[in-house]
């Protein structure tokens, strides 16, 4: 049977009535001492023990414990105070089951002095056996309430047969109310204090913010000096570890470092297989990758590129992870160090292209007449004195294109004093030098390295002011060099000057005198009988004589050799594969052979 009230037990007599009233005082200054108890309690993890333990106290019942009612209707306990199962603890009741739900249902406390004998109220076959596996049999339900909203129930519950007085039912429910309150208020300030610390780190957030937007527009404006100033990577560099930590370091456009600076822990900066990788991503990507170093730092690449050119890259490397904000300002960085490269290829080409109008000019100038002032003026301003300009060297490298053996030419030429530029298709330099043999080597080093492939380079002495025939010179000695089977050399004209008469076109008339002479009967025979009896004498003498090897050569039969040999000593005399007749010959049909190579190089 359950039951909503009961009547007080007692004597009736005025000793009756009188212990009567003095158990309600205590139990009332009871009640009253364990509500302000439960008004110091802040969290609602220290009010739930709190109240099961003061309602057992209170009540005197052998088991209490209070569930809480969730938003789906179910009950769920929240704390208790004597001994239980975990299976009790961990129990949940469905909504409207069981004595709890008839406590919500009702909004009034219900009790049973028997629960195994209830029937008045619907039963939940998961409560009926936790009740029974913990032994309850007497028990009493009093709602929570907080305003009038039902936010749990308290249970006092007693392994006996037993009825609950109305003072206990009353007792309990007091309890229960000023219990709510101080639940309820412990649910505020629990939200009060979750809001508070939501707001706190939304502070913080907002703080790191300003802190970040602070830096940036530091760093932003550190950035906008440096390009006002004219300054370069290095400067950029410095302001990313003044404001990141770490190492950065900046490449050009051939991937080799421009600069590097460290502030703090980082990376050494050296190119590593996972770097050129980001490197690659970021080229295909245009952002800033990240990526984790050799050494374990963390690697972020941004690339350095206006349009569809690669200018180079920028990294950063250091041990702290990289945020967005970090991410932003590498990507600006990158951005403004491919506006300074942009700027100074800007300067250089106008440098480049002013420099070799110069030395157009005085390539084409007439050497007898002086130079003009506003010319002269001009080189002045780039510290060049033209009167001064001795010695001129002209480079030549198939596997390149003219331009870029220009740029490392004009890279050299302040160094040197001296004008470089492209003068009809050939990378050409003026300069001053003592030692122009030590010039040719020192720029055929530095083209070679440069460029990563063969290069030839000649330097003639000018003399007279006549820089046009030099550079004629030094273009036909290149020509000379290169059908000579020379690929990768730096020489002067003087090292060929027994060619001088094929690449000198002021000896033209000595060279064909010569080659006439010597060489008259077979090319007239050639001509008019179309037979080779030249290139049969120069593989004879290429072979020093060998007939074996000079018929291979010919792809001829050896009797076929000897009827030509025998040919060219009936036009020449027997004589002339004599030891001074053979010298001369020979010399005649290598020149013969170079100058036919370089008229042939001419006309295409």
């Amino acid at each position: 049977m359950a039951r909503t009230d009961a009547e007080p037990s007692g004597d009736g007599g005025e000793g009756g009535l009188a212990a009567y009233r003095l158990r309600r005082e205590r139990e009332l200054s009871s009640l009253y001492a364990t509500a302000r108890s439960l008004t110091a309690l802040g969290e609602v993890d220290e009010v739930l023990p709190s109240i099961v333990r003061k309602a057992r106290e209170l009540i005197g019942s052998d088991f209490v414990y209070l569930s809480l009612l969730g938003t789906d209707g179910a009950l769920t306990l929240g704390a208790a105070a004597g001994t239980i199962s975990p299976e009790f603890s961990s129990a949940r009741m469905p909504a409207g089951a069981g004595l709890g739900g008839w406590v919500i249902e009702t909004r009034a406390p219900v009790w049973v002095s028997d629960y195994r004998a209830a029937d008045s109220f619907p039963r939940h076959p998961g409560f009926d056996r936790l009740v029974s596996s913990e032994g309850l049999v007497a028990l009493l339900g009093v709602p929570l309430l907080a305003g009038d909203r039902v936010i749990g129930v308290l249970f006092a519950a007693d392994r006996t047969e037993r009825p609950f007085e109305k003072d206990e039912v009353a007792l309990l429910s007091a309890f229960a109310d000023h219990a709510a309150i101080a639940l309820d208020n412990a649910r505020l300030y629990d939200e009060s204090r979750a809001a508070l610390q939501r707001l706190q780190a939304a502070y913080r957030v907002i703080e790191d913010q300003i802190a970040t937007m602070e830096r940036a527009a530091a760093a932003h404006e550190a950035l906008t000096r440096v390009v006002l100033t004219g300054g370069g990577p290095g400067d950029i560099a410095q302001v990313l570890v003044d404001h990141l930590d770490g190492v950065v370091t900046i490449r050009d456009r051939e991937d080799e470092v421009v600069a590097t600076r460290r502030r703090g822990a980082g990376s050494s900066g050296a190119d590593t297989p996972p770097e050129r990788e980001l490197l690659a991503e970021a080229r295909r990507t245009g952002r800033c990758v990240h990526g984790r170093g050799e050494d374990g730092t963390v690697l972020s690449v941004a690339a350095i590129q206006a349009g569809g050119s690669h200018l180079g890259s920028l990294s950063l490397g250091r041990h702290a992870a990289t945020d967005s904000a970090d991410v932003r300002m590498l990507e600006r960085s990158a951005q403004i160090t491919g506006l300074l490269v942009l700027m100074r290829d800007a300067r250089v080409e106008a440098e480049e292209r002013v420099r070799g109008e110069l030395l157009m000019e005085l390539l084409s100038h007439p050497p007898l007449q002086p130079v003009h002032p506003a010319l002269r003026d001009r080189a002045l301003a780039r510290g060049v004195d033209v009167d001064r300009l001795d010695v001129l060297v002209a480079a030549d490298c198939p596997g390149r294109p003219a331009a870029d053996v220009v740029r490392e030419l004009h890279d050299a030429s302040p160094e040197m004093s001296g004008l470089a530029g492209e003068y009809l298709g050939r990378a050409t330099m003026l300069l001053r030098t003592d030692d122009p043999e030590a010039a040719a080597r020192t720029l055929h080093h530095r083209l070679r390295r440069r460029l990563g492939t063969p290069v030839l380079v000649v330097a003639d002495r000018v003399t007279g002011h006549d820089r046009a025939h030099s550079f004629t010179l030094a273009g036909r000695c290149l020509d000379v060099m290169r059908c000579l089977g020379e690929t990768d050399r730096g020489s002067t004209t003087g090292r060929y000057a027994m060619y001088g008469l094929v690449f000198d076109p002021r000896r033209s008339r000595e060279l064909k005198g010569f080659i006439d002479d010597s060489l008259g009967p077979l090319l007239d025979y050639d001509r008019r009988r179309s037979t080779d009896l030249v290139t049969t004498a120069g593989a004879y003498f290429a072979h020093s004589g060998n007939l074996g090897r000079t018929a291979h050569t010919l792809h001829v039969h050896t009797n076929t050799l000897l009827k030509r040999l025998d040919r060219i000593t009936a036009l020449l005399g027997d004589d002339w594969r004599t030891a001074d007749s053979a010298l001369r010959l020979h010399l005649a049909v290598r020149l013969h052979q170079l100058r036919a190579e370089l008229d042939g190089a001419a006309a295409g």
